[in-house]
């Protein structure tokens, strides 16, 4: 277990998260020149069309470092904030974290935002200026942006290039250095934190878990804590660039189980993998419930496709456990969903994989968000649509969501965004304090 690191890569849109991934897994050796391309963790279509990373990716490289043998699984995830679910389940799954930082770009939103979710899970952070090959890079600068930020040494912001290959050894050695070998007992009750989950059409639900405590064997009986069910451990293994097959997985490892399981809902992402005849006292606690932002109505263009529709949007939860839906009816499109979203980029690449995977052709209603109408009788009303509105003689009131946020920004850009503010203020309920 000494010579386990689990460590993720965080980092703002754009700022080379993939890139650098592409050249750690070469020099470690973990995929053959012949295997290499760009974004080799990012394997849908949609996610090297657009130069994004939509899912967390996972992959084990092994390492010799000064002589002795290391196991690295490293977590590649999203850089957009409308997939920071995904970034919170990866931070659960380790103990350290690459805060990648673009060297002509600085330090962006999801920067500042990513950050604290890792230091919030007391997660070992290490920062890395990236792209220091571009004519434009200003390292000095940004190098004094990340030590005001996390109150690091300079000396402790590692040089690097995606591209060029440049600070790739550093950030090895800082790993195996700084981030903290996982912590357990091997001898415990099994408790795994299932952070992932996919679906194969021939081996049922996939199981991506992280064991805090105890051992998993093939074969073993299974239990899956939150939702009582309980399975044969048909298949264990570590997660290269394709699943290699184990007899035995330990503390501190992270890996796959397939275990026949067919019901999307058998599968709870955050749920905690026992032994049946030994179980554990209690769940691990994971990430937080995710809260969607903007919410859209998905119908069948054909209204025969309804349950064909609701096959694919449980498959597409397990792959994307921040999308959440309930089905709902309309007088002009029938019977659909009215689905959760993060945020309209979601929404977009939600839409484009129903189509793309599962060949599912839909029609998006404009997003919107729910009203509550509480009525003189003391009832509640939820308002999806105008529709739904109660007679207006019977609401005694009407609440409406509203989030409380913060707005930091450099001195010279306070003026343009007070106007942007005091522009949308007077078009909604805008308060500026």
């Amino acid at each position: 277990m000494k010579n386990i690191r689990n460590f993720c890569i965080i980092a703002h849109i754009d700022h080379g998260k993939s890139t650098l991934a592409d050249r750690l897994l070469e020099f470690t050796k973990t995929i053959t020149s012949r295997e290499m391309e760009a974004q080799v963790l990012d394997d849908m279509d949609l996610e090297k069309e657009r130069g994004i990373t939509i899912k967390s990716h996972a992959i084990q490289m092994d390492y010799t470092y000064k002589g002795e043998k290391f196991v690295l699984n490293l977590i590649d995830t999203p850089g957009h904030v409308d997939f920071s679910y995904e970034v919170s389940r990866s931070i659960a799954a380790c103990e350290g974290a690459l805060l990648i930082v673009d060297a002509a770009q600085g330090i962006q939103a999801q920067t500042i935002s990513n950050l604290y979710l890792a230091l919030e899970h007391d997660l070992t952070i290490i920062p890395i200026l990236n792209k220091m090959d571009l004519p434009s890079a200003e390292p000095e600068m940004v190098t004094d942006q990340i030590v005001d930020l996390i109150g690091c040494e300079r000396s402790d912001v590692i040089p690097a290039s995606g591209k060029t290959g440049m600070g790739i050894e550093e950030i090895l050695a800082a790993i195996i250095e700084r981030v903290k070998c996982p912590v357990g007992d091997p001898e415990a009750p099994l408790q795994a934190l299932i952070f992932d989950s996919v679906f194969n059409s021939f081996r049922g639900i996939i199981a991506y878990y992280k064991i805090l405590n105890g051992t998993i064997k093939k074969g073993d009986k299974v239990k899956f804590f939150n939702t009582g069910s309980i399975y044969n451990a048909d298949e264990i293994g570590v997660l290269k660039l394709k699943p290699e097959p184990r007899n035995v997985m330990s503390t501190g490892d992270v890996g796959y189980i397939i275990s026949g399981i067919k019901e999307a809902k058998e599968v709870k992402v955050g749920d905690t993998i026992t032994h049946f005849d030994r179980p554990c006292a209690e769940a691990i606690h994971g990430f937080e419930e995710v809260k969607p932002m903007v919410f859209a109505g998905i119908y069948p263009v054909d209204t025969e496709d309804f349950e064909e529709l609701r096959y694919s949007m449980e498959k597409l939860q397990l792959n994307d456990a921040s999308l959440t839906w309930e089905p709902e009816s309309s007088l002009a499109l029938g019977f659909g969903f009215r689905c959760g979203f993060l945020g309209m980029l979601h929404m977009e690449i939600v839409q484009e994989r129903l189509e793309r995977e599962f060949k599912m052709t839909v029609i998006t209603t404009v997003p919107n968000v729910s009203y509550l109408a509480y009525q003189t009788n003391g009832d509640v009303v939820t308002v999806n649509n105008p529709s739904d509105l109660p007679d207006p003689a019977r609401i005694n009131y009407i609440e409406e969501p509203y989030i409380k946020a913060n707005i930091i920004t450099k001195s010279d850009f306070i003026g343009p965004v007070m106007s942007l503010c005091i522009e949308n203020a007077a078009k909604s309920s805008l308060k500026i304090i």
